[in-house]
C-alpha cells in the first residue's frame, strides 16, 4: 500500500515547527504505524536527512511512550489501541495521514513528535504509591480482596500513562489519568491507610499543570486501555470526602 505522510517537524523546544510531506510506497498493511515510521527514518538516514524523532519502547501497548496524534485523534482511528499496536491496514491505500505530537501546555515539545510528559510523573510522585511498612513479603492470599474491588483496581491499573486523555481533552485535563492512579490504590486494602491524604495530594498536584474536567468524555474514547470516566466520579467523591475529613480535624484542633 501507499500513503502520504504529513509529519510535524520541530528541531527543538524553541524552534519554529511545521509539516513536512513524505510519500511512502510498498508498505505492508500488516506492519504497525511505528514500524512504518522506522522504515521512513531508514530512508531519511540513507538520503542524508535528519530522521524523525518519536518515542517508543515496548511496542506492545504497555509503556505508553509511543502516543501521537494521527489525523487529529490520539493514537489514531482504532479504539482501545496504542499507536504501536495500530496496523497500517487501518488506513485506506493512498490515504493522507497527518501526524502530530500531543498538544497540551503541560506537554511541551522536545523535538518533532516527542513531548515532555513529566507533569504526569509529578502526579505519581505526589501520592501514587503505598508507604506503609510491610516487613517481609506476606503470603499472597493473606489479604482478602473482594472480586469486584480487584476487577475495578485492575481496570485502573491498565493505565499506561501515555497522556492521550490529556491530548484529547478540550481543556487538556488529566482527570482520567489521575483517577486511574488514585482509584487503583484506593480500591485495594493495602491503599486504605493513605487513601484520603493520597487523593488530596495527587489532585492538588494535577491542578498545578492541567485544565479542569468538563465531562466531555473525550478522554475515555482516546484511552488506549478504554478506562472508564466512572473512575473520575469515584476520585471526586474521595476528594470531597478527604476535604470534609480535613475540615473536621481542623475544627477539632481549635
Amino acid at each position: 500500500m501507499q500513503v502520504t505522510l504529513r509529519i510535524w517537524r520541530q528541531h527543538g523546544p524553541e524552534a519554529p515547527g511545521g509539516f513536512a510531506t513524505y510519500d511512502m510506497a510498498g508498505i505492508s498493511p500488516d506492519v504497525s504505524f511505528v514500524e512504518m515510521l522506522d522504515a521512513l527514518n531508514e530512508r531519511l538516514i540513507v538520503d542524508g536527512e535528519v530522521p524523525i524523532a518519536f518515542e517508543s519502547d515496548c511496542r506492545e501497548g504497555i509503556c505508553g511512550s509511543c502516543g501521537v496524534m494521527i489525523n487529529g485523534r490520539a493514537h489514531g482511528p482504532k479504539l482501545a489501541t496504542a499507536t504501536c499496536e495500530l496496523r497500517m491496514r487501518s488506513f485506506q491505500d493512498g490515504a493522507v495521514i497527518t501526524v502530530e505530537p500531543f498538544r497540551a501546555a503541560a506537554f511541551p515539545i522536545v523535538k518533532d513528535l516527542v513531548v515532555d510528559r513529566s507533569a504526569l510523573d509529578q502526579i505519581i510522585a505526589a501520592g501514587g504509591y503505598v508507604t506503609a511498612p510491610t516487613g517481609s513479603a506476606p503470603e499472597a492470599n493473606a489479604i482478602l480482596v473482594p472480586k469486584d474491588a480487584a476487577d475495578a483496581a485492575m481496570d485502573c491499573a491498565a493505565c499506561i500513562g501515555c497522556g492521550a486523555c490529556v491530548a484529547a481533552c478540550p481543556n487538556a485535563a488529566a482527570q482520567l489519568f489521575t483517577a486511574a492512579k488514585v482509584c487503583h490504590l484506593g480500591l485495594l486494602p493495602q491503599g486504605q491507610a493513605e487513601r484520603w491524604s493520597r487523593v488530596g495530594r495527587m489532585v492538588e498536584t494535577m491542578e498545578q499543570f492541567f485544565g479542569s474536567c468538563d465531562n466531555h468524555g473525550e478522554c475515555e474514547v482516546a484511552c488506549p486501555k478504554a478506562i472508564s470516566v466512572d473512575f473520575i466520579a469515584m476520585m471526586n467523591r474521595d476528594w470531597v470526602g478527604a476535604w470534609f475529613r480535613n475540615a473536621r480535624r481542623a475544627g477539632q484542633g481549635r
